[in-house]
């Protein structure tokens, strides 16, 4: 969708597009004051396959102080972006025939890197009026000898759903009578959680299970450090140690001046990021409220990230299937997700880290395009 946007506006078009995930707010000034300061000092260089030491020591005060998780330098891996890293992760640890358990709407990578890998995606369906979140005995349910992985994310990319700590610790008591099940804990929007209470992340929460969780991070939205391709991870040495083999033969090193500008992320100052999101919850806010008032669309209120996961049902009698609802907004001048793309049906994702004056014509062209 994003590149059909690109395409529209090549030719002319005035094209909102809200189908992209990456904040809208300029990198942080140190973080661009390190890269250069690194291109000065000559760092470019291969570096150590797996990152740095200064960047492994920066990522672990990062996993301690905002995750709550011990980890130790040696443990951490960096990679080209946190998708490199949960691609080597199951890529390293799934054959044919493994199973993997993944909440539903998921982000669009999930499935394919578990095909991928050989292993069968086994969906555990979430529902918007239950906020996107699901309990211990529906993941039981699913749960057989041949389940490899469950994968977590929260705030979760499209539906912004947060799993608070209780949920979490019902989770783990699942987990604790399925030794063979590992846990991928997808952390990237920790800094983007809008409920007020502290990140949760299941590592930190159940140290007798951390030799069985991966937990990914990194600063592509913390830091507006996309292009930066810098993820980390975190988990049982063996694991690491097989992502990093495998990152050796495929990538090598991430690149020097972005690991550069990631020590500057974690180790520098923190503050912007209240400042970000309160922007992005008065953003929410109004897009929910503007997407509620248009007759077939109904959103609930994210807890995280910046994600609307729009249910559109009531117009697929109209439209047929969401992908021609979102090629119909494209016609109007609005480039958004199908739901069909993240697992889910009959709706839509938006992003709304964009400016609140693109935001509020984007919902204009929007309700317009549906009246």
């Amino acid at each position: 969708m994003t590149d059909r946007a690109s395409a529209l506006r090549d030719e002319g078009r005035d094209i909102i597009s809200l189908s992209v995930g990456e904040p809208d707010f300029a990198t942080p000034d140190h973080v661009i004051e390190a890269a250069k300061a690194a291109l000065d000092a000559g760092q470019t260089r291969y570096t150590p396959v797996t990152g740095t030491a200064q960047l492994k020591q920066a990522a672990a005060l990062h996993f301690r102080r905002d995750l709550g998780i011990a980890a130790d330098p040696a443990d951490v891996i960096v990679s080209a972006g946190g998708k490199q890293a949960i691609f080597e992760a199951l890529v390293a640890t799934v054959g044919e025939g493994d199973e993997v358990i993944i909440p539903a709407p998921w982000w669009v990578s999930y499935p394919q890197i578990v095909r991928y890998a050989g292993g069968t995606v086994v969906p555990l369906i979430t529902q918007a009026e239950r906020r996107f979140r699901f309990d211990a005995a529906e993941l039981e349910a699913l749960v057989t000898p041949r389940t490899r992985w469950l994968l977590l994310n929260s705030p979760g990319n499209p539906t912004g759903a947060v799993y608070p700590a209780d949920m979490l610790l019902e989770i783990a008591e699942v987990l604790r009578r399925h030794p063979q099940v590992l846990v991928l804990s997808d952390d990237i929007y920790a800094p983007l959680s809008y409920t007020g209470q502290p990140h949760a992340t299941l590592a930190a929460l159940c140290p007798d299970l951390a030799d069985r969780v991966c937990t990914v991070s990194g600063v592509s939205k913390s830091h507006a450090m996309t292009g930066f391709r810098i993820g980390v991870a975190t988990g049982p040495a063996w694991l690491i140690e097989a992502m990093g083999r495998l990152q050796s033969n495929s990538s090598g090193n991430p690149a020097s001046i972005a690991q550069a500008a990631a020590v500057a992320a974690f180790e520098g100052p923190q503050d912007f990021l209240q400042q970000w999101r309160e922007r992005f919850c008065q953003r929410r806010d109004r897009v929910v409220g503007a997407i509620n008032a248009i007759p077939g669309l109904s959103a609930p209120v994210p807890d995280g990230a910046f994600y609307c996961f729009i249910d559109a049902a009531p117009l697929m009698e109209r439209f047929g299937n969401d992908e021609a609802l979102a090629l119909h907004l494209l016609e109007h001048g609005v480039a958004v997700v199908a739901a069909s793309a993240f697992g889910g049906r009959d709706g839509f994702r938006i992003s709304f880290a964009a400016d609140d004056a693109v935001l509020e014509e984007a919902m204009k062209r929007i309700a317009g395009a549906l009246a």
